[in-house]
């Protein structure tokens, strides 16, 4: 393996949790990426987001997708939770206008173990942020804890990297919305968008009830 080889083998590895000087150089990556501004694009539209409501983004990287909930949430509150500090600086960069005038929040942490919130959420945002392996029901629970009554998820997937398929990203999906539906969420959707290779994104709602 020669030197280009291993520093682009070695930027790879950081898309999952950036660190240092390569984890920046594949921010700027995810930023730049126009296959990645479309995904987060069409990931955000499928939300359906409204000027007054409460949006937070898991895993919000470079944050993309937080400046275009913040275009639309004018009168709301968007919060990013991420567990790359280099991630929340580079977000906070991007960001800036919307955090010095409240609108936007940026925390460092994971879905693990989420911060506390003043109120319930009512969109909630994760793309290619989720690993499902072994404790998918748990890490929904946790989210659905923090939606509203009503509110709704959407988990979007691309596959990226070796399998990075279209069958690969419809098995993902298949798994999320089987997650979604065993956690409780309804009007559990998949939807597809046809990049190469297809995102997915998983829809559910979390049902209103009485005091919620």
């Amino acid at each position: 393996m020669d030197l280009r080889q291993r520093v682009e083998s070695r930027v790879r590895a950081q898309f999952g949790r950036p660190r240092g000087l390569a984890g920046r150089v594949a921010g700027w990556i995810m930023a730049h990426r126009s296959s990645n501004r479309r995904r987060n694009s069409w990931a955000v539209s499928l939300l359906d987001v409204q000027p007054d409501d409460r949006v937070l983004e898991i895993g919000f990287g470079p944050g993309i997708a937080i400046a275009e909930l913040g275009h639309i949430a004018t009168e709301g509150y968007v919060c990013g939770v991420d567990h790359s500090a280099v991630m929340v600086r580079q977000a906070a960069r991007r960001n800036a206008e919307g955090i010095r005038s409240g609108r936007i929040d940026l925390r460092l942490g994971s879905v693990e173990q989420l911060p506390a919130f003043e109120a319930p959420f009512d969109k909630i945002l994760a793309v290619n942020a989720l690993e499902f392996s072994g404790h998918a029901l748990e890490l929904l629970a946790e989210l659905r804890k923090v939606l509203g009554g009503g509110g709704r998820i959407a988990i979007a997937f691309q596959p990226r990297g070796r399998g990075a398929t279209d069958e690969a990203a419809g098995a993902r999906g298949q798994a999320i919305v089987a997650a979604l539906r065993d956690a409780g969420f309804s009007r559990v959707r998949l939807e597809t968008l046809k990049l190469r290779p297809a995102v997915v994104c998983a829809l559910g709602q979390k049902e209103a009830t009485n005091g919620t």
